[in-house]
């Protein structure tokens, strides 16, 4: 069964390079160009996991994960930090604002996806067939 993946991605060629990798992976992929189109949605498809950009037009991604943990339905779901923010306490903020992992930009393609799933609850794991 796919894992629906939602990435939150101001840059077309961040969100394209994403959706490529994660769907030769077997995921399925839902794209928001915001953070305002993100959290709708999230809302509306309720994905296994989110990607978020931090540095977003009009509402940066530590507002947009505040905002995604307030929903009730997706409380848990793991949200992925991917940002070019590297500074001393930006992974911090990331976290504190509800974040569960952090990956800095620039991102290794043949590296990215494990790194990605090394941040995700087990249960989704085996929903993948990662796990035996």
């Amino acid at each position: 069964m796919k894992n629906k993946i939602l990435i939150i991605e101001d840059n077309e060629q961040n969100m394209y390079m994403l959706t490529y990798l994660l769907q030769n992976e077997n995921y399925e992929i839902i794209q928001a160009y915001n953070g305002t189109t993100g959290i709708v949605a999230a809302k509306e498809s309720t994905p296994d996991i989110i990607l978020l950009d931090i540095q977003l037009p009009g509402m940066d991604g530590y507002t947009v994960a505040v905002k995604i943990r307030e929903i009730e339905k997706l409380k848990q779901t793991p949200i992925i930090a991917v940002t070019s923010y590297a500074m001393p306490g930006d992974k911090e903020k990331a976290i504190e604002s509800g974040a569960s992992g952090y990956i800095e930009k620039p991102i290794n393609p043949d590296t990215f996806v494990s790194q990605m799933e090394a941040f995700l609850p087990r249960e989704l794991l085996l929903k993948r067939g990662n796990l035996l």
